[in-house]
């Protein structure tokens, strides 16, 4: 049974009706996906494959140097790249009949809609390099070629161009006019007649002897000065621009490719060229981006992170003169950094660090920075404020002065809730003024191996107005996932609205979310983490962050 692809047969259908068409049509040269898009957007109404520009664009000869499955494939990115007709110069057709049969057939599946193949013998030279010292195929062979063609076809509206080159060949009116006529009565859909002069004489004559036996295509690269009217008036069907483009691409590349190398700057050349936004928008990624709003919104990725760094670190001030507690180095490098790498492993790439103190100290590679120029007389609340209104989906919030193991990360992110906190159940009494922050939960982490559901209750520093010890300390990540960002960003914006809003922290948040209603689910951890508060801390920190380098680059001591 044969089965026809839809994509195939809507091509094929809509290039066979401006071949059979009186009024004369346009198709222009691409080689690649790209170019077929710009034609696409440039107006026409359908594609010429070029076997010289294909070849070129692959750095060959235009002599089958590049093999017919690659040409196929490059018509595959054609196709995807643009929903125009598409007719493949097929060259001579790769070979004997046997080869025109399997081409057919696989030019139908990748939805291409038609091949024009020419009289001369396998393999092929472009027809203006010696095409007077060229042989031309036997009339009947190539009449086998066509009727092989037409029999594989699975789309009655795939169509097959014989191009006659007896012109171009030296062979003559008469020559061309047989030819063209035996190569008609075998089944293909339309001639294309070809000629090397830089006059239309030839080809006026051949259409005027032909008196529109079946529509005629013409190529006129040597003639092109040609008012188009006049193929108009000679009833020619289709005319083809045959390689202008990679031609333009050519010149376009060699003239910048040699500014930029003489002048070793890029100044010259970059108001002269499409900018990368251009190509962005060429390549479709807007599509890719609302794909991505469709199809990862339930990732288990968290799109972005926001870092709390406005302090200058009390406690710590005696080694933050110069930068903020952020940017203190950990083990060979920043704390920043520690955290943005944490990130990345878990799939998250934008980050937005909130700085205040010494915030042009900051390495800004890879993130951006968003200031609180109140961050002085402010606390941590008001510096997510200065970032809350940009998060676009989901988020984790941290502090700045964190390291923890990956694995407590890659399980929060993986959280369903709408806010998931890490509390660590071995922290229930403050050892130190630094330690502060303590979590009363649903429940208690009883180490089970599935877990349970847990909520938390309240973040506090006071346990006078609690019936019981804390469950654990939030450690300081907080993940806001789908509906949440937004029910988060309100909050924000109701707490601002209080007279002692420049005094208060997270916590301050979690509470608030809380007291409306809102479940905060709990992940519970047992140490792994580090937060660098005073000078002990910051000691403490460098050995942590050691243990977590990679086998192969740590170094044991003699």
């Amino acid at each position: 049974m044969q089965e026809t692809l839809p994509t195939c047969r809507c091509r094929a259908a809509r290039n066979c009706g401006r071949l059979l068409n009186d009024q004369l049509e346009f198709v222009m040269e691409a080689h690649n996906g790209l170019s077929a898009r710009l034609v696409r957007e440039a107006g026409f109404k359908g594609i010429w494959a070029s076997g010289l520009a294909i070849s070129a664009q692959y750095g060959v000869r235009d002599n089958n140097e590049a093999s017919w499955t690659q040409i196929v494939d490059t018509l595959e990115f054609m196709a995807d790249a643009s929903d125009l007709p598409i007719l493949l110069d097929g060259d001579t057709g790769y070979g004997d009949f046997n080869n025109p049969r399997r081409l057919v057939r696989k030019l139908e599946q990748r939805g291409i809609a038609g091949v024009c193949i020419e009289d001369k013998q396998f393999p092929k030279t472009n027809s203006f390099i010696g095409g007077e010292r060229q042989p031309l195929a036997d009339i009947d062979e190539f009449r086998g070629k066509i009727k092989a063609g037409k029999d594989s076809q699975h789309d009655e509206h795939f169509s097959i161009v014989a191009r006659v080159e007896a012109l171009i060949a030296g062979w003559g009116m008469d020559e061309a006019l047989k030819r063209a006529e035996a190569y008609r009565l075998a089944g293909a859909d339309a001639i294309l007649i070809h000629s090397k002069l830089s006059k239309p004489d030839e080809i006026l004559t051949f259409a005027r002897e032909w008196a529109g036996r079946g529509p005629l295509v013409i190529v006129p690269t040597k003639y092109y000065s040609t008012p188009t009217d006049v193929f108009r008036k000679a009833g020619i069907s289709l005319v083809i621009w045959a390689n202008h483009l990679i031609r333009a691409a050519a010149s376009s590349v060699q003239a910048v490719a040699k500014e930029i190398h003489d002048s070793q700057t890029l100044v010259a050349v970059e108001d002269r060229i499409a900018r990368v936004d251009e190509i962005f928008r060429l390549q479709d990624a807007d599509e890719y981006s609302a794909a991505e709003e469709i199809y990862l919104s339930t990732s288990r990725w968290s799109n972005a992170a926001v870092v709390l760094a406005a302090s200058r670190g009390a406690g710590l001030e005696a080694i933050t003169a110069d930068r903020p507690k952020v940017m203190l180095p950990i083990a060979g490098k920043p704390l920043l950094r520690w955290l943005v790498d944490a990130f990345k492993k878990q799939g998250i790439n934008d980050t937005a660090v909130v700085g205040g103190y010494r915030a042009d100290a900051i390495d800004t590679a890879g993130i951006k920075v968003v200031v609180n120029q109140r961050h002085a007389e402010t606390g941590e609340l008001a510096s997510l404020a200065c970032a809350v209104d940009g998060l676009q989906g989901d988020t984790v919030i941290s502090y700045g002065d964190l390291l923890f193991r990956n694995y407590i990360l890659r399980d929060l992110v993986a959280s369903e809730a709408a806010f998931s906190v890490v509390v660590d159940a071995s922290q229930t009494q403050p050892v130190n003024a630094s330690v502060s922050d303590f979590a009363w939960c649903s429940g208690a982490d009883d180490r089970d191996l599935f877990g349970r559901k847990v909520v938390l209750r309240r973040v506090s520093n006071d346990s006078a107005h609690e019936d019981h010890a804390p469950q654990g300390r939030w450690i300081g990540l907080l993940n806001v996932r789908g509906a949440g960002r937004e029910r988060l960003q309100k909050m924000v914006a109701t707490l601002r609205m209080r007279p002692d809003f420049d005094a208060l922290g997270l916590p301050a948040l979690l509470n608030a979310l809380i007291d409306a209603g809102e479940e905060i689910e709990v992940q519970y951890v047992y140490g792994h983490w580090r937060g660098v508060n005073d000078l002990e801390d910051f000691r403490r920190a460098g050995d942590f962050a050691h243990a977590q380098a990679p086998f192969a680059i740590r170094t044991v001591a003699g």
